[in-house]
């Protein structure tokens, strides 16, 4: 049996992104998209996970294997911690590849939360 986990295909960059939610001066929120929504933000208001994940957006080719990206000064097990949390935000996806994980950003949530605060100001 393998743990190997699929990584979705990713829509190409010249398409539109579906929101998670309208731009905030649009209209109100649904009960259902604030929960979605501020669930991705709870993820990246912790500073190591917000490292974390700009470890991994950054990182050459948007995907790092967690052994390039553990030094960031908290212990291994706190860091696999962290990075579930993003993962169950919806924020990364992973694929294990024999010892190592890999973790990739997920491009489609991110521009669809910039397009919900793009529109502010």
């Amino acid at each position: 049996m393998s743990n190997t986990e699929l990584l979705p295909l990713l829509e190409p960059a010249d398409q539109a992104v579906e929101p998670c939610c309208p731009p905030l001066t649009e209209r109100a929120l649904t009960a259902e998209e604030a929960e979605r929504t501020a669930a991705m933000f709870k993820a990246l208001g912790d500073p190591v996970r917000l490292r974390l994940f700009s470890l991994v957006a950054s990182h050459e080719g948007g995907e790092a294997c967690v052994c390039d990206i553990s030094d960031v000064g908290v212990s291994q097990p706190t860091v696999s911690h962290h990075l579930k949390k993003l993962k169950d935000a919806g924020l990364l996806s992973s694929e294990r590849r024999g010892t190592w994980v890999y973790y990739r950003v997920e491009p489609s949530v991110v521009a669809a939360m910039g397009q919900m605060l793009g529109t502010m100001g």
